[in-house]
């Protein structure tokens, strides 16, 4: 248990944190900023998705700094990921804030992916995230992000930024799941 590793455990308890803030019905009042009005249990839950979804960052970065790449952070750090994310998009889901068609494709997509890398695992191989997974990743985070902090910077100024970056997000989705599998076919092909 490295300290990369550690981060990205840090970030999966973050999980509960996040969706206890998001959804129990705390009366904190509002915030606004700059024009932009929320909830401040909603401001407060986005600030935690953020900083947890900072630390994937983190964690990748000391990972492969310091060479402390491991199997078990294959593993984990996307499996964080999507942990986070889907949890992130039911509740908005909840709060009217996203379309359910739009998260179902995108946590549909998790679930296959995953299910490939069980079966590559089974296979002995244990597939890190390639670029278009992690500009997949990104792009959900910010999607994400723009949408709990009820479209900030840009809702003053009419622009629907949030809505645009989550069609981005599915957009990305779809396209790095594809790839996903297509470079990893042979899993299906040469299964008996």
């Amino acid at each position: 248990m490295n300290l990369p590793n550690k981060i990205t455990v840090s970030r999966i308890l973050l999980i509960p944190v996040f969706m206890f803030i998001m959804l129990f019905p705390f009366d904190w009042g509002m915030v606004t900023i700059l024009g932009t009005e929320m909830p401040a249990s909603q401001f407060t839950g986005a600030m935690l998705f953020i900083i947890a979804s900072v630390t994937d960052w983190i964690d990748g970065y000391y990972a492969r700094k310091y060479n402390l790449v491991t199997n078990l952070g294959k593993f984990l750090d996307p499996l964080a990921d999507k942990l986070l994310v889907s949890a992130a998009l039911i509740i908005l889901v909840e709060m009217g804030l996203a379309p359910a068609w739009m998260v179902i494709i995108i946590i549909s997509r998790e679930f296959a992916v995953t299910g490939l890398r069980l079966i590559l695992a089974n296979e002995g191989e244990v597939v890190a995230a390639n670029s278009l997974g992690k500009i997949k990743t990104w792009t959900q985070i910010i999607a994400i992000s723009a949408l709990l902090l009820n479209n900030f910077p840009f809702e003053p100024l009419h622009i629907p930024f949030a809505q645009i970056a989550l069609w981005v997000a599915v957009f990305f989705t779809i396209i790095s799941g594809w790839d996903y599998f297509a470079k990893n076919k042979n899993a299906f092909l040469n299964s008996k």
